[in-house]
């Protein structure tokens, strides 16, 4: 998937006119072309395996992830990869997260995830550590490990909205898919497309019931933390025919998360958007750079970052983290499949809070589910997966509707 410019803080620009900065963001957040590339970003919470309730240690974290500790936890280290290319990266709970390097086929996706995974599974064993397998921490309340400014500021801004930021920022793991936006005559028509499916594959794939020693009430505990943040931050994107300029309104109309400055204080004024920055709501003018890092204080169910990122499902258990992702790149690569996916969203489009509430113990998002899921069993047909490959990823999407529908 083609990754969002890198920008040098030398070309950064000052933004002067909400119009430029819409053109500025249209310009950057989908770059198109024949869809050829997939990625994954898979999250857990970390526990104990003696004592899954008890806290983190994050010099215990440091040590064990040793090279591949991220900038968060050792500031001067190494930062490496693992083996298999994937970047590690913490939360602000303690939960490990590790990004993919783009792959050209779901096969080759696979063998490195699940290669990087294991390699972290191994490294976190030997100190008495395991990973969690569900998209919330079912064991302890949140609690933020991480003292940076970002994180800082982030906890000030949630807490004065609701109790579900600092849950968001503590305590959910999420499986984030990632894919190319596709040529300019379908742009529209997927990017509408990932949204119709999401409440359909966030149903089927909850993991997030169980959460601090409680039975939520929730298939998706983790998806109501989210839906109950700040709507303007966290909402899905308006659709409309120009995703672009819909992309860019979103942005410019959502509040200020942190202003970084020097010093540990990046807390943002209360309300002000990035319009307001622009119209001179803070003493100096923004800049394209400071709107890039405003770009990913936004947590919307789909994200456009160059490519397409999908950030609705949980995180899923041991093993079982390709089955959909298979599904989504299945569906994305076959055309005629993926628009008679959306048909059968049609009647539960944007349905978020149904599917993250019951999940496919809902009638209508059960229906479609089937509906999709054997749509895709015949598209990953189509994929370059082995058929044992195959055969296991339909296994668990048979298992998942089974089970959901049940509860």
């Amino acid at each position: 998937m083609a990754s969002v410019p890198q920008r040098r803080a030398t070309e950064a620009a000052i933004l002067h006119e909400v119009a430029e900065a819409e053109g500025y963001i249209a310009s950057i957040c989908f770059k198109t072309g024949p869809p050829a590339l997939v990625g994954a970003e898979l999250e857990w919470t970390v526990h104990d395996m003696d004592d899954p309730g008890a806290p983190l240690d994050p010099a215990l974290l440091r040590r064990t992830l040793g090279p591949h500790a991220p900038p968060s936890l050792t500031p001067d280290g190494p930062h490496q990869s693992l083996p298999y290319g994937s970047v590690v990266t913490l939360e602000p709970g303690g939960q490990v997260e590790i990004s993919s390097a783009p792959a050209s086929s779901l096969t080759l996706l696979r063998h490195a995830v699940d290669r990087d995974r294991a390699h972290l599974a191994d490294l976190l064993a030997a100190a008495g550590l395991r990973l969690g397998d569900s998209g919330i921490d079912p064991h302890r309340r949140p609690r933020r490990l991480l003292d940076t400014p970002r994180y800082a500021a982030m906890q000030h801004a949630f807490d004065a909205h609701s109790c579900h930021g600092h849950t968001m920022m503590c305590s959910t793991a999420g499986l984030q898919i990632c894919v190319d936006a596709g040529e300019p005559h379908r742009l529209a028509e997927r990017w509408a497309a990932v949204h119709a499916l999401g409440p359909v594959l966030l149903a089927t794939f909850a993991t997030a019931r169980r959460y601090a020693g409680h039975d939520s009430g929730w298939a998706s505990a983790r998806m109501r933390a989210w839906l109950g943040m700040d709507s303007r931050r966290t909402a899905p994107v308006e659709q409309t025919t120009d995703p672009a300029l819909a992309w860019a309104r979103y942005a410019l109309a959502a509040p200020l998360l942190c202003v970084r400055r020097p010093g540990p204080n990046w807390d943002a004024p209360s309300g002000v958007t990035f319009a307001d920055w622009i119209a001179g709501a803070l003493p100096d003018p923004p800049t394209t750079d400071d709107l890039d890092y405003h770009l990913g204080t936004l947590f919307p169910p789909i994200r456009p970052r160059g490519y397409l990122e999908l950030r609705f499902l949980d995180a899923q258990p041991a093993g079982e983290w390709f089955a959909p992702v298979a599904v989504v790149a299945a569906l994305l690569d076959d055309d005629h499949a993926l628009d008679a996916a959306r048909a059968a969203c049609q009647p539960v489009e944007g349905r978020w809070l149904d599917a993250a509430r019951m999940g496919l113990a809902d009638p209508a998002l059960a229906t479609a589910a089937g509906r999709v899921l054997d749509t895709a069993a015949r598209a990953i047909g189509r994929t370059d997966l082995s058929s044992a490959a195959r055969d296991a990823v339909i296994d668990i999407v048979d298992r998942r509707q089974n089970e959901r529908a049940q509860r």
